[in-house]
């Protein structure tokens, strides 16, 4: 179920610029907006709530948990207000301009919790905080940003594991429970062949369908955390890039043989449209999809033409 967030209830003197609404992003919802100078209406928010400054300058004062924030903005300054927690009063002092708002599930953090950290997630509530700056959350939300504004092919697993990612960091950063001291393990050994050979069983069988690093995961019988880690240990690619690659192998085919059409192979890709399709296949191999099929049938034809001649010279001997 696609996360709802409160965007049009809090931010009324904002534009929406872009919105991950209708691209199926069931961990995460991603929105852009442009906002101007002014007061919120008091909002009790369902989701936890990500705000990040992309670019640009802005100084926001707001009231929530009994705190009173004033914070100059940056590229990278960081607003955090989970779910359940109302702010009283947000006033846009300075327009906020390029700001993305990152939305996760009411409680995100149980499951990360409680495999990665091995803590009780019930004592590990977020505080309501203005974050300077935070380097990790600023690249994330400029990759969930990219992913926003021109979509790939394996999108929906990349964004699922950047959330799950923030879910993580943030409840190591900025819970109530210091947590720091416990860490996460970097290292990871690779995944024994069996266990493979029965995730690469289930992504060849459903790479024209929807599934999530957690059906992977569940695959292998292993964390979603440590599954990330064994597959690229494994397979030297996340687990997002390694099913694109085999997706765009796969449309790279059916636009070659001249089967189906271009918007059926776009959706087959994991693509929301074939606009999104074209862009990305554009990118990565260098030719608009039709272009390619064109040259592929011509590479056909051309080859066709060189066995009639061969065939026509051994029977001329």
């Amino acid at each position: 179920m696609e996360l709802q967030g409160h965007t049009a209830f809090k931010y009324v003197t904002g534009r929406r610029l872009g919105t991950s609404s209708g691209r199926g992003w069931t961990s995460v919802l991603a929105e852009r907006w442009d906002h101007e100078a002014g007061a919120l209406p008091s909002l009790l928010p369902r989701e936890t709530e990500v705000a990040v400054l992309l670019s640009g300058r802005s100084l926001v004062y707001r009231e929530g948990a009994g705190l009173r924030q004033r914070t100059p903005g940056h590229s990278g300054t960081v607003w955090l207000c989970p779910a359940g927690i109302r702010e009283e009063r947000i006033d846009f002092e300075q327009p906020l301009h390029d700001c993305l708002h990152i939305f996760l599930p009411p409680d995100p953090f149980a499951e990360c919790v409680l495999q990665d950290l091995n803590i009780d997630p019930a004592r590990a509530g977020l505080r309501y905080e203005a974050i300077a700056y935070d380097p990790f959350i600023e690249q994330i939300a400029f990759a969930i940003n990219r992913e926003l504004q021109a979509e790939t092919s394996a999108g929906r697993l990349l964004v699922e594991s950047l959330a799950r990612s923030l879910s993580a960091y943030l409840v190591n950063r900025y819970s109530e429970l210091s947590t720091r001291a416990i860490g996460f393990s970097s290292e990871a050994k690779p995944i024994d062949s069996r266990r493979m050979s029965r995730v690469l069983e289930f992504i060849g069988a459903r790479l024209d369908q929807n599934f999530t690093v957690a059906e992977l995961s569940s695959v292998a019988c292993m964390s979603q955390a440590h599954f990330a880690r064994a597959f690229k240990a494994t397979t030297g690619h996340a687990p997002h890039a390694f099913v694109s690659r085999m997706r765009l192998e796969s449309a790279k085919r059916m636009l070659a043989d001249g089967l189906r059409p271009i918007g059926e192979i776009a959706l087959a890709a994991g693509f929301s449209s074939q606009s999104n399709f074209s862009r990305a296949f554009r990118s990565a191999v260098g030719l608009p999809p039709g272009d390619y099929r064109r040259s592929q049938a011509r590479s056909r034809a051309a080859s066709g033409e060189l066995t009639q001649a061969g065939q026509r010279s051994s029977v001329a001997e």
